[in-house]
């Protein structure tokens, strides 16, 4: 009930030493605090060993034994009023297992497996009668909730109103808050907050009060001078007051909140506490104040940002999905105002940095690169431990030295392992970093999605400036122009193109004054190409050498000089993917023309084309070369895969997942495939696909294709490309082979789809 599942976990743990021999009234809290702190790796087994007891009969939740110890006397009143009421002192644990494993589902964004969880606990009659109106209450409520995350809104609804027609008068006072909880949960995950509040606002009975005063006595919360309900108590004001919010009666929210803040216990709920940061945040920007707002905002940031990978979505929690992308945004916003444009700047970096810890959060078999893996196998495990720890401590100066000592592991892996700890942790770099990265004649431009708004930053060596750009319509407006430009003689990608350039590129063109240009996209940006914008004289690629970054703060993870290798260009070409309908003429010929003429250089076609030779022989090679079809896979971006011919020893399946655990040594790596280039992007718009994948893996730069491409046009590309490499660095090279394929192929089909990531030279 305090929420310290870090100690429960501490005790279970001592009673559970295999999960296949424990007993329920065992396991079950192992499990509930397994999936409280969102270990959902281990809860999940959990929920697997649980729902076998319970099939095989062992439903008993009730630890008799364990609570005569602890409560000799609690347990004889108990035994008495069991004989008196002819009942049971044990408990069926069943329809409780279905809620927990519902709310955990809830919590991965599992919605249709939470629905049919939250059945199967309605069906779960608990046998004590005394029980039957809690549950029905209860799993009604999870169900709801769980039909109105999913956008099931009729079912959430007709659900919602069944559970209003539960009575909760006497005997059943005490339930009633639960009842109004619920509800105010489904309708706050339905955007209704006019009805959510009014749950809300409904007073507490005075029957009910008494009964939570005396229950809080009996279980020693006055002795302790706090109720035993005040950590539970926390987000139901937080709801109360983020309706109050949302319907305008700011002033009673702020107040509110103000009192939240005062209260000790909101800052270990994390959850809660960093959004009620945000919203004081707005209240203060919408009074004008905006000093305070961004100091609201700077402190939610924080929050978010120490605790990794512990706050998800809780959305079993208070129902309401916030988005912690939007704390950056609005302070992106309130920054730009206050004319810190450099501090602005580097929110939006540690923005994607949030967003690909988000994503990757639950993966920890990377590969260590450096000298020293042992020591950095060591340091990973310390930082794992403090932030155990730091869940477990309740607060106060233990709960200080141990964030110290997180901060301190954090920094020495950072040290040894930078491009490791930028995936477990949330680390940007300062403008004059990235400014100082930059070459002479290149200039970095930054967009960022704000809204209707869409800002771009503008960096050379020496000044950094943002503009605020128009980006209504933008989404709507790249799809047209993707759908125009991969249709082969579409005539509508140029005059899309000459729109797309006035409003993403004419409003920068006083400050385009370097020859090079390094693009960092955001939202639909990620999906457009950036070459085929047209001014209605030239093309960009006409005027500029393009290059794109994930994010700025890549940029000291660059090689910048070429590996040593004994080997120069390895090419896997047309594999042998068991259907004819997959063979790529073109894309054969491709790999054996580049390999020509080039020492120390191999092609692999058909049959050899496979994982296996990949993993065998790719670390020796300057250039990595793929002929082959890519698959891209939105919903489950680590499975975006490039397509291998199978083997004994692997499927074919080069996945992104498999690249964060490889170590390669290559130069440049061109997918010359389908849709290679595309990526997840996540909520806060780190785009996690092949490319990402490759440059983690220690690729240098990659060349990768937006769309389905041209076999035969590609293929003529790709031998300019590789011909050009040899008198000119690989943005150039590129540049010219766009250039030239354009002379022979004119649409954008043919040339544009290709965009080099990563180190130009």
């Amino acid at each position: 009930m305090a929420a310290r599942y870090g100690d429960l976990e501490k005790h279970a743990s001592q009673d559970v030493q295999d999960l296949s021999n424990a007993r329920t009234y065992k396991l079950a809290p192992l499990c509930i605090a397994y999936a409280k702190q969102k270990k959902y790796d281990k809860a999940f087994p959990c929920f697997d060993q649980l729902e076998k007891n319970l099939k095989r009969g062992d439903t008993n939740y009730t630890d008799i034994e364990q609570q005569e110890k602890d409560s000799p006397l609690i347990m004889s009143l108990a035994r008495m009023g069991s004989r008196m009421s002819n009942t049971s002192l044990e408990m069926d644990f069943t329809p409780y297992f279905y809620v927990m494993r519902a709310e955990t589902y809830m919590d991965i964004g599992e919605f249709d497996k939470a629905i049919a969880d939250a059945r199967s606990a309605i069906a779960a009659k608990p046998r004590e009668p005394r029980r039957l109106r809690s549950h029905e209450i209860t799993t009604l409520g999870v169900l709801a909730l769980a039909e109105a995350l999913s956008g099931k809104r009729d079912a959430a609804l007709a659900d919602a109103r069944k559970l209003e027609a539960i009575g909760t008068e006497s005997p059943y006072h005490l339930f009633a808050i639960d009842k109004h909880f619920w509800l105010a949960k489904t309708y706050m995950a339905l955007g209704d907050y006019p009805r959510a509040l009014h749950f809300m606002e409904i007073k507490e009975t005075a029957d009910a009060r008494r009964s939570r005063e005396s229950a809080n006595q009996l279980l020693g919360g006055n002795a302790r001078g706090e109720s035993i309900w005040e950590f539970q108590m926390l987000p139901t004001a937080f709801m109360r007051h983020k309706s109050q919010l949302e319907v305008g009666r700011t002033a009673e929210a702020k107040q509110g909140y103000d009192e939240l803040l005062a209260k000790p216990k909101i800052r270990e709920n994390g959850e809660i506490y960093w959004r009620i940061l945000f919203d004081r945040g707005r209240i203060a920007a919408g009074e004008g104040d905006l000093p305070s707002a961004i100091d609201f905002y700077r402190r939610a940031v924080d929050i978010i940002e120490q605790q990794r990978s512990t706050i998800n979505t809780e959305t079993s929690k208070i129902g309401f999905v916030g988005d912690k992308q939007d704390v950056y945004r609005q302070l992106v916003s309130a920054l730009i105002d206050a004319g810190d444009i450099a501090g602005a700047f580097e929110y939006v970096e540690r923005s994607k940095s949030r967003a690909l810890v988000d994503l990757l959060a639950g993966k920890q078999d990377f590969v260590i690169h450096g000298n020293s893996p042992e020591k950095v196998e060591a340091l990973l495990a310390k930082v794992e431990l403090a932030d155990t720890a730091q869940l477990i401590q309740e607060g106060g100066e233990s709960k200080q030295k141990t964030r110290s000592s997180a901060l301190e592991a954090r920094e020495r892996l950072r040290q040894e392992s930078p491009q490791l700890a930028s995936l477990v942790s949330v680390s940007s770099l300062k403008a004059p970093e990235i400014q100082s990265l930059l070459a002479p004649d290149e200039m970095l431009i930054e967009y960022y999605a704000n809204g209707p708004d869409l800002i771009a930053f503008v960096a050379t060596k020496a000044t950094l400036n943002a503009v605020k750009l128009d980006g209504k319509a933008l989404t709507e407006n790249v799809r047209r122009f993707r759908k125009a430009a991969e249709t082969p003689d579409s005539p509508e990608a140029a005059p899309l193109s000459r729109q797309l350039y006035q409003q993403l590129v004419a409003p920068l063109s006083p400050q385009l004054t370097k020859a090079k240009l390094t693009l960092i996209a955001h939202g639909p940006l990620h999906y457009m190409p950036f070459a085929a914008l047209h001014d209605g004289q030239a093309y960009l690629v006409e005027r500029f050498a393009l290059r794109l970054l994930p994010s700025a703060s890549i940029l000291p993870f660059l090689r910048q000089s070429p590996p040593s290798t004994p080997g120069d260009l390895l090419a896997f070409g047309n594999p042998d993917l068991g259907n004819p309908h997959y063979d790529l003429e073109f894309a054969q010929k491709e790999a054996i023309t580049i390999t020509q003429g080039r020492p120390q250089s191999r092609t692999l076609l058909r049959k050899d084309a496979n994982e296996t030779a990949f993993r065998r022989y790719a670390g020796n090679f300057r250039y990595l070369h793929f002929a082959t079809h890519g698959q891209f896979n939105a919903d489950a971006p680590l499975q975006s895969a490039l397509m291998l011919t199978g083997d004994s020893q692997s499927d074919g399946r080069l996945t992104v997942d498999k690249l964060y655990s490889m170590r390669l040594n290559a130069d440049l790596v061109t997918l010359s495939a389908c849709e290679t280039g595309l990526g997840k992007v996540a909520s806060g718009d780190d785009v996690v696909g092949l490319t990402r994948g490759f440059l983690y893996a220690g690729a240098s730069t990659i060349v990768a294709s937006l769309w389905q491409v041209d076999d035969q046009s590609t293929a003529f590309l790709m031998m300019r490309f590789y011909e050009n490499l040899k008198h000119t660095d690989k943005r150039e090279a590129l540049r010219l082979a766009q250039l030239e394929t354009r002379r022979k192929y004119a649409h954008p089909f043919y040339w544009a789809a290709f965009q080099l990531t990563g180190a130009a030279r």
